[in-house]
């Protein structure tokens, strides 16, 4: 079964904590094995200084990789984190960040992923990561 977007958002409604849905992402590309997620910029996700927090962009991170994995395996099964690093190179100020998370390695137990974070309207990133999830059912 190949997902839609409008799948993807029913993935986001249906099965997270109101404070990740609270973000407001939204699902701009869905592909068999790849998630583009849009992070609007809110004031209200920003630290001292004016710049986008990274709980809020590992939190982002974290979503886009489960709607990824969803794609990857034609619908929504319970999964959990078990690994997440985040290299922050550098600040978001006042814009948007398109997060793209993309399967590498899927298996029958574990799922891996690596995610770009990028400032809409330029080319230069503003976080990697990369995950490992258990696949639980």
């Amino acid at each position: 079964m190949t997902l839609t977007t409008g799948d993807a958002d029913k993935i986001l409604s249906a099965n997270f904590a109101p404070w990740v849905l609270e973000l407001g992402l939204k699902v701009e590309e869905l592909g068999d094995s790849r998630a583009v997620l849009r992070l609007p910029w809110s004031d209200r996700l920003a630290r001292e200084g004016g710049s986008l927090s990274g709980q809020a962009l590992m939190a982002a991170a974290d979503t886009a990789t489960v709607i990824a994995v969803s794609a990857a395996r034609g619908a929504y099964g319970p999964m959990t984190t078990v690994q997440q690093s985040t290299t922050f190179q550098r600040a978001v100020m006042g814009a948007d960040v398109l997060i793209e998370a993309v399967v590498t390695k899927l298996g029958r137990r574990t799922a891996f992923a690596d995610i770009t974070m990028t400032a809409e309207g330029t080319e230069e990133i503003a976080a990697r990561a990369s995950a490992v999830y258990a696949l639980l059912g």
